[in-house]
């Protein structure tokens, strides 16, 4: 296997994860929807065959795209999510007890993410006090009010999409497509990242930087992403 050194382009999104994936493992994903998803990073990983995964993403894709590829062949046993609505396979599996699901609230969700690759453990949050959410979780009181206890998340693995990259690893989101993405890169014990635009190290500007490269291992090149839209919304003229 190689090491990945000052440059850290891999040739492609097979090689990238050469190593670095095995069963049972937790992954986190960045995306929203089908907005900044590592689309070529997740079809490598469904033909690397590993199952029992465990992956905390915003969302599972749709049922033939995204995330949603894993669920078609059974390779996801538990899912971290916010929203699952605009996958029928998600919710099939969910209902028939063939796939465990541990719903989270999206700021939660992002700040558990954030929490854990900052190295901070837990955190008290109000959000979700009194629902389901807070089945099971530590709860004390400040000035007055209940929290709850949220545990931080680290990953085994990352996977983030940006719309530009360096070869020392330095990443660039373009607009929506940011969502978890920079939170996702940070969590993971190691991250690999694709990217539309790969340029040479100090070509990007360092103040228009999002994750920084010392968050990022491993790097693969796709430029020609697939840009489905999730739900096309018109109206008549």
């Amino acid at each position: 296997m190689r090491e990945a050194g000052i440059n850290k382009v891999w040739p492609d999104a097979m090689s990238a994860l050469d190593g670095l994936v095995q069963d049972g493992m937790f992954l986190a994903v960045g995306g929203f929807g089908l907005c900044g998803i590592p689309e070529l990073l997740i079809a490598a990983l469904r033909d690397t065959g590993v199952h029992g995964l465990t992956v905390a993403s915003n969302n599972a894709g749709v049922d033939d795209w995204g995330l949603g590829l894993l669920l078609q062949t059974r390779q996801i046993r538990k899912m971290i999510s916010s929203y699952v609505g605009e996958n029928a396979e998600f919710e099939r599996q969910f209902l028939n007890g063939e796939l465990e699901v541990e719903f989270c609230p999206q700021g939660t969700l992002a700040e558990r993410m954030r929490a854990g690759g900052a190295g901070i453990p837990g955190f008290y949050t109000r959000t979700g006090v009194g629902t389901v959410i807070a089945e099971g979780k530590e709860h004390k009181e400040f000035d007055g009010k209940t929290y709850i206890l949220e545990k931080g998340i680290r990953a085994d693995l990352s996977l983030v999409k940006a719309w530009k990259a360096d070869t020392h690893g330095n990443l660039i989101y373009r607009r929506t497509a940011r969502n978890f993405n920079p939170q996702v890169a940070s969590c993971g014990k190691v991250t690999v990242a694709e990217a539309e635009f790969i340029v040479q190290a100090g070509e990007l500007d360092p103040d228009t930087i999002h994750t920084p490269g010392i968050f990022v291992q491993r790097v693969v090149h796709n430029p020609h992403p697939e840009k489905r839209i999730e739900r096309r919304m018109i109206r008549e003229g």
